[in-house]
This record gives C-alpha cells, sequence and structure tokens, in this order.
C-alpha cells in the first residue's frame, strides 16, 4: 500500500499539498482507495479518501498503529556537510533507510560548505522513510558551528571519528549494546586538532572506523551501520 507522509494528521485529516497531488494527478487515487499515512513519528495511520483533489485530499482515518521501535538505542550523528551536496543528499537518504533519529550539520575550521539548504534534505529524509516502510522520520537541524555544538549538553556516548594518529578506540568497542550514542564526522580536510582537544575537553572519545581513510559520508554510514549490527 502506498505510504504518504502526513505529519499533522491528528490535528488535520488532509494531505499536504505536495503528497494530495502525488495522490491524485500521479497515482490517480480516487474517493473510496485505502492509503497508509505515516506522521514521521513512529506512527502509521490507515485512511480512506474521501475528497480527492490535488490541492485538498481529505482522508478519514480508520485505524493507528504505532510502529515498534526498529532500532534500540537514539543514534545522533553530527556531521561536517560535503562540498559536493549530492553525497549529503545520498547519506540522508541511506541513513533515513537504515535508520537513524537525529542528524546535526556542523560548521568547522575546514568545512567548505558555508551554507545548507535543509528542506531540499527534509524531503529526501522523507521519501526514504516511505520507501523503507518507517513511520519515524530523522530530526535534521540546522547549521551549526563546531564550537557552539560541542558545549551542548547532548544524550549518548559521546564519540568523535578523526583522522590524526593518536590512540583511539575501534568504534564497536567504544560503548554498550542498547547504549544511545552521539557521534562526531568531520569535513574533508577533518577537524582541527583544536577541535579534537575541545571535543576531548567535552567529554568526547576518539574512536577509529578501520585502517582504511574514508570520504566524510563514506564514514558517516560506515559509522551508523557499525552501531545498527552491534546491536542485533
Amino acid at each position: 500500500m502506498q505510504i504518504f507522509y502526513t505529519p499533522n494528521i491528528d490535528s488535520n485529516p488532509e494531505l499536504p499539498e505536495e503528497e494530495a497531488k502525488h495522490a491524485i494527478r500521479v497515482l490517480r487515487l480516487t474517493e473510496g482507495e485505502q492509503i497508509l499515512l505515516a506522521d514521521g513519528k513512529a506512527n502509521f495511520y490507515e485512511a480512506t479518501i474521501t475528497q480527492a483533489h490535488p490541492k485538498h485530499c481529505m482522508v478519514e482515518i480508520l485505524a493507528k498503529q504505532e510502529q515498534s521501535r526498529l532500532w534500540q538505542p537514539h543514534i545522533h550523528l553530527a556531521i561536517a556537510p560535503t562540498k559536493n551536496m549530492d553525497r549529503m543528499e545520498w547519506l540522508i537518504e541511506k541513513a533515513a533507510e537504515i535508520g537513524i533519529d537525529e542528524i546535526s550539520f556542523l560548521q568547522c575550521r575546514y568545512s567548505e560548505r558555508k551554507e545548507l539548504k535543509l528542506p531540499r534534505l527534509e524531503k529526501i529524509a522523507v521519501s526514504a522513510m516511505k520507501q523503507s516502510k518507517k513511520a519515524t522520520l530523522p530530526v535534521l537541524n540546522p547549521l551549526i558551528s563546531f564550537k557552539e555544538f560541542i558545549k551542548k549538553e547532548l544524550r549518548g556516548k559521546r564519540l568523535i571519528a578523526h583522522c590524526e594518529e593518536r590512540e583511539k578506540t575501534l568504534l564497536k568497542y567504544a560503548f554498550e549494546p542498547k547504549e544511545d550514542v552521539l557521534i562526531l564526522i568531520g569535513p574533508e580536510g577533518d577537524f582541527s586538532p583544536e577541535e579534537i582537544n575541545t571535543a576531548f575537553t567535552n567529554g568526547y572519545h576518539p574512536i577509529s572506523l578501520g585502517e582504511s581513510r574514508l570520504r566524510t559520508e563514506t564514514a558517516a554510514l560506515a559509522a551508523l551501520q557499525t552501531i545498527h549490527v552491534c546491536n542485533m
């Protein structure tokens, strides 16, 4: 059954305009047909179309079902966006498919990207959520400076992946199963020595993702998958 993203369905029994257009004009759904809705907050809704209009598609809720959590820990990825946005869009898509709770975007000393179009990334995350049959949409936080982010009181075991030749713990040994995790991934030029030291001062632990030197988006996805595998 086709899934549609309806973040405010509890208070408004209507598809958002973009979803309505897709349902009525592209899929040619009509009144009386059943569809599946996801609110991005772990809930699915079975619904029937009551008014098939490409701008105002009204529905009647038949049943609500909470989707069981598909992964145990809260996973938060904080990453410096790549200069090439195609690579960052790819990461958002794959991370949403695999399963992640929150993604923050960091402005670091060696960052090559100074701005971010969050609505575009949110659309990609929504599409990936629906494609992978999830009802939970990851939170995408706006670009923030490394200095501001590192001082935040955030949940989870705090980890930082960097490329300097220092003592590190292999990621799979750096946290306990079902433990919430926050992991920092730097820009293409890596974190600066000052940023690494600041992270240590604020309770972050250095981790390794293996012997290979990975691209930013590859490192992030490898870290995410490792966390999932260690919690199976």
